[in-house]
C-alpha cells in the first residue's frame, strides 16, 4: 500500500492533496497549507476562481443567502401529462446550458444556490518583514517536495523560503474536524506567520468562498484561555457568523501568539519566549448546531481541548504521560497515524504486484488512492457531492442518483461503517419524500434529486424526472446486509426500503403489453432530457426496477412479513426492454438510442445482476456495440467501472481490465488519485467509488457466477484479495 504514497516535487495545479476523516477535509497546496490560492486554478481558460482547489469543507458547514424566504418550488410546478393523468412537476422556467443555468427566475436561482456548502477558512503562510505581512509566491519556495503517507494519512511538505528550510507536517483528527499542523523552520523566527482568513458564503456553481462581501459577515476572537486537557497549551476561540450560519474556530497550542489582524483575518506566530524555530498548533472547527449549520453527524458535535462541556477526551499517545503528552499539532498527526493502520488493516484488499502486465501496476494505483479518496470524502454522515469536500460542484449540493457510486463500494469492501452514516440520512427526508409522492398521486417516498441537508429538492428540467435513485436506498441496503446480515439491520432500514418500493409499485402503470415506466421521465442516460414528456420503459430502469422490487419483496420474506401483491405484480409483468438490429436500445420510443453521455443500458446487466428482463447474448452484443462506436468525451468517470462490470459478468475480463484503464478524457486519473473531468469538475468521486465497485466484483465474483478465482481478470493475471464481499 505505501509503494502507492503520493510524492510530488513540484506545483501541480491540478493534484493537490487532502487530509480528512469523512465529516471533514483540508486540502492543501505544496506547501502544506492553502498559501498558494492563486496558483490553483486548475486551468486559466477554465475561469474557475483562484483557490478553488484548496478547500476547507465539513458536512455540517452551509450557509443561505437572506431573502429566499417566500420563495417556494410551486413557482415552478408544472403539469405533465403521464398514464396516471396530469401530474406536477417540479421543472424550470429557465435552462441549464453547459452546467450553467440561463433565464431562471430568482426563485428558481435562489433554490437552486440555497443552502450551498461553506468554505470554512483558508488557511496559508504569510511573511512578516519590517512589520508588513504579504502573501507568498511559489517562486519564492525552492527545494520543494511532498509525500501523502497514505499509512498515516500525513502530508509532509519540504521547502525553502526566505532562505530557510522548512519541514511542515499536516494532518486531520480521525475523529474530530481538528487539524493538525507543525511547523519545523529556522524561518518562523524570520517571520514566517500562519494566517486564517473567512470568507462569506457563495452562491456560484463552484465557488464555496465569497471574498467580496466582508460587512456581511463576522469574525470575532475571543481571549486565550488554559487547556485543562493539554496541560501548557492556550486556546483561543474564533465565533464566526454568517446570516443564519455560525460556527467557531479553536486555535490551539503553546507558546503562540494569536491576534485578529483584519477584519475576517487571524494571524498566528510564535510567542517570543516559545522555541523559536516550532510552530505546533491544532485548528478545530465546531459547528454551532443550528440555523444552516447542521450538527455534525458521526459523533455528535465536534468539541476540542480547552472548550467547556467537551465531548471527545483527548488520550496521551502511546507512550507519553500527561506531562510529556505531545503539543497539539503533533497530538492531531499522532491520532491520524493510529487511525489509517486500522483503516488499511480491515476491510477488503486486492494486490495486483505479482502481475507481470506493466497495467496491473497503475491499477492497483488507482485503487488504493480511491479507498483513500473516498474514506476520506465519501463516509460522512451526509451523500457526498460530486466534488467531496475538496471543493464545490453544483454549489456543494449532492445529488442522490450519485450516491450508490460514492458509496455502494464500501459494503463490497467490507467497510459498511463507512457507508451506514449517508444511509441513514434517507430516514431524516422520509416525511419530505412521502409528501412529494403524495402530490404527485402515488405511494411511498419519491427521492429527491439535487439537495442540500434538508432534502428540499432543486428546480431543474432534468433532476426531478429521473427515477434510477428511487431503488438506490434498497441496493446500498441490500449491500449492508450481505455485509452484515442481521434481523438489526433488517428493521433499521425497513421503512426506507419498503416505501421506496410502494412508489416503485404505483409508480409502474399496467398496460395491454404490461407494466411500463414514464412519461414523463428522464433515463440515466440524460440525453434525452428534452423528450421527457415522451420517454418511456429505459433498458436500465426496467431492470433496476424488477430487481429493487424483488429484493424488497425478499426482505419482507426475511422479517417474516406477509408479501406485498403489487410488488411482485408489478415485477413480473414490466414490459421488455427495447432490442434493435440485435442491441439493448436506451429506451423504446424514438430516437431509442442517442451515442452520447451514460451508456447506461449496460448497467441492466453489470450494475445489476442477471434478472429475467435481460438476455446476456443481446447484453454481449450490446457492450460490443458501445465500446465500437460512443461519443467518449461526453463520458463521465463512472462509464468506465459501468463498462468493466458487464464485460465481468458475460465473462470478458480482458474487455474490463481494458475498460477500466481506456484512455479517455473522462478516464484520467491524477497523481493525486481524482478522477478528473473537465474544467468544471476538476475531479470526480463517482469515478473512484465505481472503480472500486468495478475491481470488488472483478475479484470477489458475483452470486452463481463462475467458480474461478478473479473472475474479473484476465487468466494472465495474479490477483490476491481478501476481505470482500461477493456482489448480487
Amino acid at each position: 500500500m505505501r509503494r502507492h504514497n503520493i510524492h510530488q516535487q513540484r506545483l501541480d495545479p491540478r493534484s493537490p492533496l487532502s487530509v480528512g476523516n469523512g465529516e471533514f477535509a483540508f486540502t492543501v497546496d505544496l506547501t502544506g497549507l492553502q498559501t498558494l490560492p492563486s496558483e490553483y486554478p486548475v486551468d486559466a481558460r477554465e475561469a474557475l476562481p483562484p483557490g478553488t482547489l484548496l478547500g476547507t469543507q465539513s458536512t455540517w458547514g452551509w450557509h443561505s443567502m437572506p431573502g429566499g424566504e417566500n420563495y417556494r418550488l410551486a413557482s415552478s410546478t408544472v403539469l405533465y401529462d403521464s398514464p396516471h393523468g396530469p401530474v406536477p412537476y417540479v421543472d424550470m422556467v429557465g435552462d441549464i446550458v453547459n452546467d450553467r443555468e440561463t433565464g431562471t427566475s430568482a426563485a428558481e436561482t435562489w433554490l437552486r444556490a440555497n443552502p450551498h456548502r461553506l468554505d470554512l477558512g483558508r488557511i496559508g503562510f504569510v511573511l512578516e518583514q519590517d512589520g508588513t505581512s504579504r502573501t507568498i509566491n511559489s517562486k519564492e519556495l525552492s527545494g520543494t517536495g511532498q509525500t501523502l503517507d497514505l499509512w498515516t494519512g500525513v502530508v509532509t511538505s519540504t521547502f525553502t523560503v526566505a532562505g530557510y528550510p522548512a519541514t511542515v507536517t499536516t494532518a486531520c483528527h480521525p475523529d474530530r474536524d481538528e487539524l493538525g499542523v507543525r511547523v519545523e523552520s529556522a524561518a518562523v523566527r524570520a517571520g514566517l506567520l500562519i494566517s486564517i482568513d473567512f470568507p462569506y458564503g457563495s452562491e456560484a456553481w463552484h465557488d464555496a468562498a465569497g471574498w467580496d462581501q466582508p460587512g456581511a459577515h463576522t469574525t470575532r476572537l475571543g481571549q486565550a484561555h488554559s487547556s485543562h486537557l493539554r496541560p501548557g497549551a492556550s486556546s483561543w476561540t474564533v465565533d464566526r457568523e454568517l446570516d443564519n450560519s455560525r460556527y467557531q474556530v479553536v486555535v490551539s497550542g503553546q507558546g503562540l501568539d494569536v491576534e485578529q489582524t483584519g477584519t475576517h483575518q487571524v494571524t498566528i506566530r510564535a510567542a517570543q519566549d516559545a522555541d523559536p524555530g516550532i510552530l505546533d498548533l491544532s485548528i478545530a472547527f465546531i459547528t454551532a448546531g443550528d440555523g444552516d449549520c447542521i450538527p455534525r453527524g458521526r459523533a455528535g458535535p465536534s468539541r476540542v481541548p480547552g472548550e467547556a462541556g467537551a465531548g471527545a477526551q483527548v488520550r496521551p499517545a502511546a507512550g507519553h504521560s500527561p506531562r510529556d503528552r505531545p503539543s497539539p499539532g503533533s497530538s492531531v498527526a499522532a491520532a491520524s497515524a493510529s487511525h489509517w493502520p486500522g483503516f488499511w488493516a480491515s476491510g477488503g484488499a486486492v494486490e495486483l504486484a505479482a502481475t507481470a502486465d506493466p497495467r496491473a501496476r497503475e491499477l492497483e494505483r488507482r485503487i488504493v488512492l480511491s479507498q483513500y479518496l473516498t474514506a476520506v470524502n465519501c463516509s460522512g454522515s451526509l451523500p457526498p457531492q460530486e466534488t467531496g469536500l475538496v471543493c464545490n460542484s453544483w454549489r456543494g449540493r449532492f445529488h442522490l442518483e450519485m450516491h450508490w457510486w460514492h458509496a455502494a463500494h464500501f459494503a463490497h469492501w467490507n467497510r459498511v461503517e463507512l457507508l451506514l452514516p449517508s444511509l441513514r440520512w434517507y430516514a431524516t427526508v422520509l416525511e419530505s419524500s412521502r409528501k412529494t409522492a403524495l402530490a404527485q398521486g402515488f405511494d411511498g417516498v419519491r427521492w429527491p434529486k439535487q439537495v442540500g441537508p434538508d432534502g428540499r429538492e432543486s428546480p431543474s428540467p432534468i433532476g426531478t424526472f429521473l427515477i434510477w435513485q428511487q431503488p438506490h436506498p434498497i441496493h446500498l441496503a441490500e449491500l449492508v446486509y450481505r455485509a452484515r446480515p442481521s434481523r438489526e439491520v433488517l428493521e433499521e432500514f425497513a421503512d426506507i426500503v419498503f416505501e421506496s418500493a410502494d412508489f416503485m409499485a404505483s409508480f409502474a402503470h399496467s398496460t395491454s403489453r404490461g407494466f411500463e415506466l414514464g412519461p414523463p421521465l428522464i433515463p440515466a442516460q440524460e440525453s434525452y432530457g428534452s423528450l421527457r414528456g415522451t420517454v418511456t420503459n429505459p433498458t436500465f430502469e426496467l431492470a433496476y426496477w424488477q430487481w429493487g422490487l424483488r429484493t424488497a419483496g425478499a426482505w419482507r420474506e426475511r422479517l417474516g412479513l406477509e408479501p406485498v401483491k403489487s410488488w411482485h405484480t408489478v415485477a413480473d409483468g414490466l414490459v421488455p426492454p427495447r432490442v434493435l438490429n440485435g442491441v439493448y436500445a436506451g429506451m423504446d420510443v424514438e430516437p431509442f438510442t442517442i451515442r452520447t453521455d451514460h451508456p447506461s443500458m449496460l448497467c441492466a446487466l453489470g450494475v445489476l445482476p442477471r434478472t429475467d428482463l435481460i438476455d446476456e447474448g443481446i447484453m454481449k452484443a450490446t457492450l460490443h456495440d458501445v465500446l465500437a462506436d460512443w461519443d467518449w468525451n461526453s463520458t463521465w468517470g463512472w462509464d468506465y467501472p459501468v463498462m468493466a462490470m458487464t464485460a465481468a459478468r458475460l465473462g470478458d475480463p480482458e474487455a474490463a481490465v481494458r475498460a477500466l484503464l481506456q484512455e479517455a478524457g473522462k478516464n484520467t486519473v491524477l497523481p493525486n488519485g481524482h478522477n478528473r473531468q473537465t474544467g468544471s469538475l476538476p475531479l470526480y468521486l463517482p469515478g473512484n467509488g465505481g472503480l472500486l465497485a468495478a475491481v470488488a466484483l472483478m475479484a470477489a465474483g458475483w452470486d452463481n457466477g463462475p467458480d474461478r478465482h478473479a473472475p474479473g481478470f484476465p487468466a494472465g493475471w495474479t490477483v490476491a484479495w481478501e476481505g470482500l464481499v461477493p456482489a448480487p
